[in-house]
């Protein structure tokens, strides 16, 4: 009759077993489910809600980002990008629309900084768009809280519409309704504020012949 093993080998030799269990379980089996059930019933989504346009992939309905013009120094790092008048801007980012550096600015309402820049941009942004800087919408003004929202209100996409309509010798009628058919309304039906996705937007114009 063999010698029955100290107690505690048994009981490391139950841990060992449970743990490489638990790990095929946990660590192979289920993140193959959850990977094939994703792929198979939300395969988009799982992929990262990417955006082709003409065979390119030209981002993500995700996140949000810059439409410039080229810079004429590209090598200058003081050269600030321009924004391009036949896109739809999006809000302003403190990330720089950077998904590896998401970000707020950390500027509280009293901050004098942030107090500059909102009137820096209301100007800018008045001047870009050709309208009173009385109306330019709180959106196109304050970056939001990630950096990378790619969502802006509805007023303010219709503030550009005249801009973008001009820019691409495009009916004004014919931009609002691509406006009207990329709004989306409110979350599970009433929380916050109708939205336009400027990425999703912007796809759709760079198709219009």
């Amino acid at each position: 009759m063999s010698k029955p093993l100290p107690a505690v080998v048994r009981t490391y030799s139950t841990a060992l077993r449970m743990l490489l269990v638990m790990t095929v379980i946990l660590g192979i089996a289920y993140p193959l489910l959850v990977t094939g059930v994703s792929q198979v019933a939300f395969a988009d989504k799982a992929n990262g809600s990417i955006v082709q346009s003409e065979g390119k992939e030209v981002g993500s309905s995700l996140l949000g980002q810059s439409y410039d013009l080229p810079k004429k120094n590209p090598d200058d790092p003081k050269e600030e990008a321009q924004p391009d008048p036949q896109w739809f801007q999006p809000r302003p980012s403190a990330a720089n629309y950077d998904p590896h550096g998401s970000a707020a600015s950390n500027l509280g309402p009293n901050s004098d900084d942030l107090l500059k820049a909102v009137n820096d941009r209301r100007a800018a942004v008045a001047a870009f768009d050709g309208v009173d800087p009385a109306s330019v919408p709180p959106d196109a003004l304050t970056a939001s809280g990630s950096g990378l929202d790619p969502h802006i209100s509805l007023a303010y996409a219709q503030e550009q519409v005249a801009r973008v309509a001009k820019a691409r010798h495009l009916s004004a009628d014919a931009v609002a309704k691509l406006v009207e058919k990329y709004t989306e309304g409110r979350s599970v039906g009433f929380l916050g504020q109708a939205g336009v996705n400027v990425v999703l937007l912007n796809k759709a114009l760079s198709e219009q012949r």
